[in-house]
């Protein structure tokens, strides 16, 4: 696991356990109709909220790094051949193309053409 998603994936754990925490207080505070008890289901919300903003930021810190580092090569992944194969046709498309026009680039004009500017 990439060092960034892991800081955020701690992050989330600590967060939801202070958020479960949180409301098993509230909800014996509640049990024992103690003045506390508004404020904490309050706040358990409110913790709520911020766990599930947590949660969230490990997927999304995890598709960021996916996108920017690529795919993880491991033994079993062919993703990277696939990879150099679509590169190679495309290289032999665009050769062959090159070829097909004389060598020259597409769009420009050959010195004979110049006066036409």
């Amino acid at each position: 696991m990439p060092d960034a998603v892991r800081t955020a994936a701690v992050r989330a754990v600590l967060i939801m356990s202070l958020t479960i925490i949180q409301a098993m207080v509230a909800f014996l505070s509640t049990l024992t109709g103690s003045w506390l008890a508004f404020p904490m289901v309050l706040s358990s919300v409110a913790s709520t909220v911020v766990a599930t903003w947590a949660v969230l930021d490990v997927w999304v810190t995890r598709q960021v790094w996916k996108q920017r580092h690529g795919v993880v090569s491991e033994p079993s992944s062919t993703a990277r051949q696939m990879r150099r194969e679509r590169r190679r046709a495309q290289r032999a498309a665009r050769a062959s193309e090159r070829d097909a026009a004389g060598g020259r680039i597409r769009g420009r004009r050959s010195a004979g053409d110049l006066s036409r500017a």
